[in-house]
């Protein structure tokens, strides 16, 4: 007997009469979720999540770090200066507005950020002068220090180079992902899986131009570290996917979604498991790195990571999967077997059968056409009473 659980029936009592609860189906994975049966109201989210990202992608832009696009970066103590105040300097000491003023880290460390546009030698030191004047900042030994604020620049080439690099490890990325996809399983899964990273792709970049995050190196490597998570939880469903749906073609008791389905829902747990285990040290690190100790960095990295956990997870489960499941009933063998169950259960006959024959009773002058055990001649009339002994055989 086979041990899934169908989608439309009620659970059975057990033999104490008693059922499993929701949760704890949820947990064992006995198909308490009809994931791929309701595919297309996941393809409808999923478009709507893409949408929303393309365009707040094509209004809004994004924040692209110096690193980048390239500047001029000048870092002071804060103090008890504001962001506001020192634009204000900037602005009346050359005349044009920074591009952001930003402050890094809180208390005694906090330091105030501001990056330009390239400035010229003379420029830098001009700022630098009102800075100081303004706002005496302090060395480490707690006296009034020009050399308290830091000036650097970052040349556009090298930010091309950043982005050159980025684009060529994303190509390799997904080329090794394809080529390992489409020789440990099959095509499908391959396309499948090279889907949901692009939806993981779009969403994170689409959330980090909402947030308007600034577009580092640290977001890059952030990226690509998520593209691998996606993956591994792509692979482990396909994985069961593959267990369940060994031989479902020469069956006609489940379809070949209905087993797909039941690996999703046997992979959940330990989907919603290790995304919990994966966000909790990621949250840590934005708490305390970021909103303690300020460390700017860490804040492109852990905003990456988290999206892609969460985002990795759902495209995995509620589009990777599903996703499959079309292709494959789209044409082929899987097709025809699906077509065959649905039939099959609706209570038709495949082409080429004929009708089976139905019993009726004997009517009165009626011959049973089968002959008598143990002889060619027919059987006895209707109504001839059982003479109670057995024919013996010669």
């Amino acid at each position: 007997m086979n041990s899934s659980v169908t989608m439309d029936k009620p659970e059975p009592a057990r033999a104490n009469g008693a059922r499993h609860s929701w949760m704890n189906r949820l947990y064992t994975g006995t198909g308490v979720l009809d994931v791929v049966g309701n595919r297309r109201r996941w393809y409808i989210i999923t478009a709507v999540i893409v949408l929303i990202c393309l365009l707040s992608m094509a209004v809004r832009g994004f924040t692209f770090g110096i690193d980048f696009v390239g500047g001029s970066r000048i870092q002071l103590p804060a103090g008890g200066a504001t962001t506001e105040q020192v634009e204000t300097v900037f602005s009346d000491a050359l005349g044009s507005e920074p591009e952001s003023v930003q402050t890094v880290g809180t208390g005694d460390t906090a330091t105030i950020l501001i990056r330009s546009e390239t400035l010229s030698a003379e420029d830098l030191s001009t700022v630098q002068t009102a800075l100081f004047d303004e706002f005496q900042p302090t060395d480490d030994s707690g006296n009034p220090s020009r050399n308290a604020i830091s000036a650097s620049d970052v040349s556009e080439t090298w930010g091309g180079q950043i982005t050159r690099q980025a684009l060529i490890a994303l190509v390799v990325f997904l080329v090794l992902v394809s080529a390992y996809i489409g020789f440990r399983y099959e095509r499908d899964m391959a396309i499948a899986a090279l889907a949901a990273l692009f939806f993981d792709l779009v969403v994170t970049a689409g959330i980090y131009s909402m947030v308007g995050f600034e577009v580092t190196p640290a977001s890059v490597i952030g990226l690509l570290t998520i593209l691998g998570f996606s993956l591994y939880d792509s692979v482990i469903v396909f994985d069961k996917v593959e267990e369940n749906t060994r031989g479902v073609l020469h069956t006609n008791r489940r379809t070949y979604g209905e087993q797909a389905n039941l690996a999703v829902n046997q992979t959940l747990m330990r989907s919603i498991n290790t995304t919990v285990i994966g966000a909790l040290p990621i949250i840590g690190l934005m708490v305390i790195a970021v909103w303690m100790l300020g460390v700017g960095t860490l804040q492109d990295l852990a905003l990456v990571q988290l999206v892609g956990v969460v985002v990795g997870t759902y495209s995995s489960i509620f589009f990777a999967t599903p996703l499959l499941v079309s292709i494959k009933e789209r044409w082929g063998p899987v097709a025809a077997h699906t077509n065959k169950v649905h039939a099959r259960r609706a209570g038709r006959v495949p082409q080429g059968a004929g009708p089976a024959p139905r019993p009726r009773h004997a009517e009165p002058g009626d011959r049973d056409p089968r002959p008598a055990r143990g002889s060619g001649t027919a059987g006895p009339a209707p109504g001839a009473r059982p003479t109670g002994k057995r024919q013996r055989r010669h």
